[in-house]
């Protein structure tokens, strides 16, 4: 029976974060999106701790070198020598060595043995990682990689890279979730038992990158099996894919049996899991998390755990983490107060709006144009048009003039309900006219339209 692959859900932890590739095989490999869920503009803020620092599948693809001419002869004699037109290697999307050496172990029809092993000696002293990876990203057949893989690894001041294991597992076709083949693991495994170790961490840190909990569990359970430790990067990759998948209670679990093995949370993993613990209304456990992890708590770490309360709703809590962060000698900064705003803005909490902006303009961190944008809308619409125009001079305060979209946006709010509006309220959309005329500023048709039936209507009654 088919093995159904549950994968996590397109969530993300509200980080911005942008996740790389190794290679162009890589690159096709599903990814979680980290983008912010609040509204706002580029900022002069330092995130960092938001990004995971030794995540490997942030790194850039690596630069392939050019092709040299100095070994073109060779070249076209091995091209020409090729039996089957498939194995024939296309030279200008890879180094000129690695070429020659993919071309070499496919057409020496010997699977990979002595006059294959003697003719690649002269390429010893030229073996790294980049070069490694490029020759087993040419080679299509998985079990010649294997053997290229072992033979290298074998090869005195030489040791296998990321990329390189990244590159083996796509040779295997592990990138679709099946398992390693087991053939292939035992070959490893009887070459170098400590190399296999590494492959299948890897391979579990793939699977949770691409949000295959189980399978990831599963490999886990195989890891274990060989008598092989999970490193502390394997356990913070399960803790993420799981956290990422809301099952929080199977986090826990892959927490404790980390700390059981001595070891503790990296920074972005605590980061993700106090996050996904207040977005659970467990703020007061997510405290008590940091402290039992000994990690000094910064502006980011409260920042992520203010934003998961903020998402669900519970904003009295998350007052009481941004008076904590004060206590703490923890400086709100602008992220800190946007993530607040925005987290009110969407749930219509206005009061909370009011203060929190009162706050952030004291402490000099000002919203982007964009937010006072829906700031005003939201006022409006509830009613509130007083302070949708006091708004304006807030953002010129600030030192975002107030624009085309801003006046549209108010004198629409007040013009645009069936009901006439009040004497006063109509006063606010006139002056504020009067302030886009004076600044340059048109005021669109249908507003302008309404404007005017509103003012008349007004002047005769």
């Amino acid at each position: 029976m088919a093995r159904i692959l549950l994968k996590a859900p397109p969530f993300s932890f509200p980080v911005p974060s942008l996740l790389g590739c190794f290679g162009a095989r890589i690159c096709c490999q599903k990814r979680f999106s980290l983008t912010a869920r609040f509204i706002s503009t580029s900022t002069q803020d330092n995130l960092e701790g938001l990004v995971d620092p030794e995540d490997p599948f942030s790194v850039g693809a690596s630069q392939f070198e050019s092709v040299s001419e100095e070994f073109a002869f060779l070249r076209d004699s091995l091209l020409r020598s090729a039996a089957d037109s498939e194995q024939k290697i296309e030279v200008g999307k890879s180094s000129n060595d690695a070429a020659i050496i993919a071309n070499a172990i496919l057409t020496n029809n010997d699977e990979f043995g002595d006059k294959t092993q003697k003719f690649l000696r002269q390429f010893r002293e030229k073996m790294n990682g980049n070069l490694v990876a490029q020759v087993l990203n040419l080679i299509k057949r998985p079990e010649l990689g294997v053997k290229f893989f072992l033979w290298v690894g074998r090869q005195i001041g030489y040791t296998h890279t990321l990329p390189v294991y990244y590159a083996l597992l796509d040779l295997i076709e592990c990138g679709n979730g099946d398992r390693i083949p087991e053939q292939f693991s035992r070959e490893i495994r009887d070459d170098d038992k400590e190399v296999l170790g590494k492959l299948l961490s890897i391979w579990i840190q793939r699977c949770c990158h691409n949000g295959l909990w189980n399978v990831a569990l599963e490999e886990l359970g195989r890891l274990k099996d060989l008598g092989y430790r999970p490193s502390r990067r394997t356990y913070c990759a399960l803790i993420q894919v799981f956290l990422r998948a809301d099952r929080l209670d199977t986090a826990h679990l892959v927490h404790r049996e980390l700390s059981y093995s001595g070891f503790r949370m990296d920074g972005y993993t605590i980061g993700c899991y106090t996050y996904s613990l207040c977005r659970a209304g467990q703020w007061r456990e997510a405290l008590q998390l940091i402290e039992r992890e000994e990690v000094k708590p910064d502006t980011v770490l409260y920042t992520q755990m203010i934003s998961g309360l903020c998402e669900a709703s519970h904003f009295e809590e998350a007052m009481n983490i941004l008076n904590i962060m004060r206590a703490s000698s923890c400086i709100p900064n602008e992220v800190t107060f946007r993530i607040l705003l925005c987290g009110c803005l969407r749930k219509k909490q206005l009061g909370r709006c009011k203060r929190i902006l009162s706050m952030m303009i004291t402490e000099g961190c000002y919203p982007s144009p964009r937010i006072f944008n829906s700031l005003v809308h939201a006022f409006c619409r509830s009613g509130d048009h007083a302070y949708a125009y006091k708004l304006l001079k807030k953002m010129a305060k600030c030192g975002c003039q107030p624009g085309y979209v801003v006046y549209n946006i108010l004198i629409g709010g007040i013009c645009g309900n069936e009901e006439l509006p009040s004497s006063d309220v109509l006063e606010l959309a006139e002056k504020a006219y009067g302030e886009m005329l004076d600044a340059g500023i048109v005021l669109n048709k249908i507003n302008v339209s309404k404007l005017c039936t509103m003012s008349l209507c007004c002047w005769k009654i």
